[in-house]
């Protein structure tokens, strides 16, 4: 009796484990990772599709910005403010980081200050009247209402696309203009633009 016990208690637990581990298999599920993941070049060229892209957006910046600053008009650090930019391609671009990097690289010259754009400007007129009219601050301490510095130009700019498709090829035709204007006259003070061709077959 007790071998006969002994051999069905042992089976007994075999099998109990066996279903431990398929319920364990069930409930926990496997990661796998079929994905390896690099780290690319930021400035490295980007020609996965026709579409705009990085390297576009960073030819776009250093053709602007070494422009404008050759032109010498920026003498005194003038103040700057962006305008508008728009987007007349079929595609869905933000044109804001475009002007994000232009205006990146031309603060980084030392050569010009930039104060806020339209976009931009809500904020700072939050943050102005939360310190004159909160009464949490000393006034001494506090940012007056109307000492803000006016833009003496505004940089104003518009991206244009033609795209062409046959069967076999598409070709897209890119162009960025971007203009600098002077508030008070209303004159074009500089003017300039990029062009981007990019063609692909199958």
């Amino acid at each position: 009796m007790t071998a006969f016990f002994s051999r069905h208690l042992a089976l007994g637990l075999a099998t109990a484990t066996l279903l431990l581990a398929g319920c364990q298999n069930i409930s926990s599920p496997v990661i796998r990772f079929d994905r390896q993941v690099n780290y690319g070049d930021a400035k490295g060229v980007e020609l996965v599709t026709n579409e705009f892209g990085s390297s576009d957006l960073q030819m776009i910046a250093e053709k602007m910005t070494g422009s404008l600053l050759e032109t010498g008009i920026f003498q005194g650090r003038p103040t700057v403010t962006i305008s508008t930019v728009k987007n007349k391609t079929s595609e869905y671009i933000d044109t804001t980081n475009v002007m994000s990097s232009i205006q990146t690289a031309l603060v980084k010259s030392g050569k010009v200050r930039f104060v806020r754009s339209i976009r931009e400007m809500q904020s700072g007129v939050d943050e102005l009247q939360r310190q004159n009219q909160s009464g949490l601050y000393k006034q001494s301490s506090t940012a007056k209402i109307g000492n803000m510095t006016a833009a003496k130009y505004s940089l104003e700019g518009e991206l244009t696309s033609i795209v062409k498709q046959s069967a076999s090829t598409k070709d897209v035709y890119y162009k960025f203009t971007l203009k600098l204007f002077d508030v008070e006259e209303g004159t074009i003070e500089w003017e300039d633009e990029k062009e981007i061709r990019k063609t692909s077959t199958r």
